[in-house]
């Protein structure tokens, strides 16, 4: 099968925020924009872009030798078809990309209409805009039919490097960062009669900018496009379709979620040939690992091609946290200066860290916090990408008193009770209404235990008992 160097360019537009406030972080829209090298042996004509899963176009990249493109709707997609003229009096069409003699990876905007050496280059740079996320892409040049003088035909073999299908995932736990996901799927197998298609080593870089990108920015000489050791996110992963899918490498899902606010995700996916053994059967890749986790030297081929690849976030500016106080208790929530012992919000930009703080009255015991906060610690620390509600809880706080004699230890699960006199005396401490204690007596060496009086019976070394007021339980040594 016949593999183009591509640099693809995928990103997704910048939303306008609405007039109301957004509560969730969302996705607007895709765009493609990406270089690609002529290497079927002959000048191409044109090209075409076979879109699934949108059927409308909001913008038109046009600053290449063809021009605008006519798209041409079918049944759940559109076809874009950026074509030369037929010159009728010349008999030949009035332009075309010549054969790519370079093919090393394009290095920005060299395959632009107007750079410096395009006209020789044997590359193009296209691109769209759809206010729909795609499902499928597939690339294809156009080249001249010999049967048929001014008309083309689509080339026998695809640009055969996947496109990303990004996906925006609502947040793992409330008022958290959403999870951003782009899926690559393989190539399908261009042989029925092989169960599997070419393998391909993949390597992802990643990175976030506190801004929307652009489409013009996502080129490989730009600073927002990952290409550091830093920012690999997936070092080696090879991808390899099975005819009929379910194929333990048929797709590679990158997700994360987004941190501090970021308005955009850019992922860099470069491409390479596997060049290991195949099995002879089934022409599925043998590795040397025995897992194809890493290549091995023999098994790394030819580059391929990369693509640059964004999502812009529609990213609320502002994230409102309220503030709810069950029972009695007071909360301080802070940028704000709130004291709640109601509900209350406050707003602050998004990506804020807010510290809410419990205070439990006297007759009161703080029982923990739930939605945002979780635990049972009278402070927490929460950072907000979207609205969220944090409940405080307090319960009524009601004195187990235990009174000894003779010499033992009592002490309390939960905590709070610890009476570690040797003899006689009491101890006491306070548990919130509805909690389950379980006291266990230890008696000391010389003594023995004779059994617990009030609100425990028996001789067994533990009494569990349920608080719902003041308790008094006696704890018997001799």
């Amino acid at each position: 099968m016949k593999t183009s160097t591509l640099l693809l360019c995928f990103a997704l537009a910048a939303a306008p925020l609405a007039v109301k406030a957004q509560t969730a972080v969302t996705m607007f829209g895709a765009l493609s924009n990406f270089d690609v090298l002529n290497d079927n042996g002959q000048v191409a004509y044109g090209f075409e872009i076979e879109i699934h899963g949108s059927g409308s176009i909001g913008g038109i990249f046009t600053a290449n030798r063809y021009g605008s493109p006519q798209v041409v709707p079918f049944t759940g997609g559109m076809y874009v078809r950026y074509m030369a003229q037929w010159d009728p009096a010349r008999q030949a069409f009035n332009t075309g990309t010549p054969i790519a003699t370079n093919m090393t990876p394009t290095t920005g905007h060299q395959c632009v209409l107007g750079t410096f050496n395009y006209d020789a280059s044997g590359c193009e740079h296209f691109g769209i805009w759809m206010p729909v996320n795609p499902t499928s892409v597939v690339y294809r040049w156009l080249l001249a039919d010999p049967a048929n003088p001014g008309q083309l035909v689509t080339a026998a073999s695809p640009v055969a490097i996947p496109a990303p299908i990004w996906t925006v995932l609502p947040p793992a736990q409330p008022g958290g960062a959403p999870v951003v996901a782009a899926d690559v799927v393989a190539p399908v197998p261009p042989r029925p009669a092989e169960l599997y298609g070419d393998a391909q080593w993949m390597k992802v870089y990643k990175t976030e900018n506190q801004r929307q990108v652009g489409l013009d920015e996502l080129v490989a000489d730009n600073a927002v496009v990952p290409q550091d050791a830093a920012q690999v996110e997936t070092n080696w992963y090879l991808v390899q379709a099975k005819l009929g899918g379910n194929g333990k490498r048929n797709q590679k899902r990158n997700q994360g979620a987004v941190g501090n606010g970021s308005r955009a995700v850019v992922r860099r996916y470069e491409f390479y040939k596997f060049s290991g053994t195949y099995d002879p059967l089934t022409h599925e890749a043998i590795c040397v690992d025995g897992l194809c986790n890493l290549p091995a030297d023999n098994e790394l081929g030819n580059f391929i091609g990369a693509q640059n690849g964004a999502v812009n976030l529609n990213v609320p500016p502002n994230v409102t946290l309220t503030a709810v106080v069950s029972g009695t208790g007071q909360v301080a929530v802070t940028p704000g200066s709130i004291k709640c012992t109601g509900t209350c919000t406050t707003t602050a930009p998004t990506g804020t860290a807010f510290t809410l703080t419990a205070n439990p009255p006297s007759g009161a015991i703080f029982a923990g916090w739930s939605g945002a906060c979780a635990g049972t610690q009278l402070a927490c620390i929460t950072t907000l990408n979207s609205d969220a509600t944090v409940t405080a809880t307090f319960l009524p706080a009601y004195t187990l008193s235990v009174s000894r004699s003779g010499k033992g230890v009592v002490t309390s699960n939960p905590e709070g009770i610890g009476c570690g006199v040797k003899s006689g005396g009491s101890c006491s401490g306070k548990f919130a209404q509805g909690t389950p204690v379980t006291l266990t007596a230890t008696p000391d060496p010389g003594s023995t235990w004779a059994g617990w009086g009030g609100a425990c019976s028996g001789t067994a070394l533990t009494c569990t008992l349920t608080i719902s007021g003041s308790t008094s339980v006696q704890a018997n040594f001799k």
